[in-house]
């Protein structure tokens, strides 16, 4: 049975509630918080038969798939597909001082965010279209495997909407928790869903 299991990364001082800023390509590490939220999902999947670990080459993801990787001894190979969203001119910016800057293009990325091109940057469909790619190359390669791919709130809302069936207006009904873990497995020639944002690793976490 394949198996996909797709982690978003663990904590950064960038998307702390307090001072959360569009990350996008800034590659920003993990922090301490980030560190235990990912030693927390490695012990949750070290039982599992994961057969290859992918990550999007940002240092925060790859920090979180190489501690998941650990108990398996196994390498983090790096996927450009898997890549955060490019946010352009939006990178670096907090909410406030977006919602300022660009007033409309901000109220339509909260009301239809598959409508949004960011100024200098990607679109959602820019993201699905790299992200579903990297991801059917990665299942090619490990029929009736289990697959570690870790990735960024963007990235895993997208992909998880592509492989529902849903697009890219459904952005907003898809949580993702930092280092959310998701599980799906084919079965009858179809991928089911049997687990999207689950967090229950981190309950009990100091912090």
């Amino acid at each position: 049975m394949q198996r996909i299991v797709l982690v978003r990364h663990g904590e950064t001082e960038w998307n702390k509630a307090s001072a959360e800023r569009f990350r996008g390509r800034e590659d920003i590490e993990l922090n301490e918080i980030g560190v235990r939220q990912a030693k927390a999902a490695a012990d949750r999947i070290a039982s599992w038969q994961v057969s290859a670990f992918y990550s999007s080459p940002l240092k925060r993801a790859m920090a979180t798939a190489e501690i998941l990787a650990s108990p398996f001894g196994m390498p983090v190979e790096p996927q450009e597909g898997l890549v955060d969203i490019n946010y352009g001119r939006w990178q670096g910016l907090s909410h406030q001082e977006v919602s300022e800057r660009y007033v409309q293009l901000y109220r339509q990325w909260l009301e239809r965010p598959h409508e949004v091109v960011f100024p200098a940057g990607e679109s959602l469909q820019d993201v699905r279209d790299r992200a579903t790619a990297a991801l059917e190359e990665v299942l090619a390669q490990h029929e009736g495997e289990t697959v570690a791919l870790v990735s960024h709130q963007v990235v895993c809302k997208v992909l998880i909407c592509s492989l529902l069936g849903l697009d890219n207006s459904h952005f907003w009904q898809v949580q993702q928790d930092v280092c959310a873990i998701n599980v799906f497995e084919a079965r009858n020639e179809r991928l089911m869903v049997t687990a999207i944002n689950d967090t229950c690793h981190l309950e009990g976490l100091s912090i």
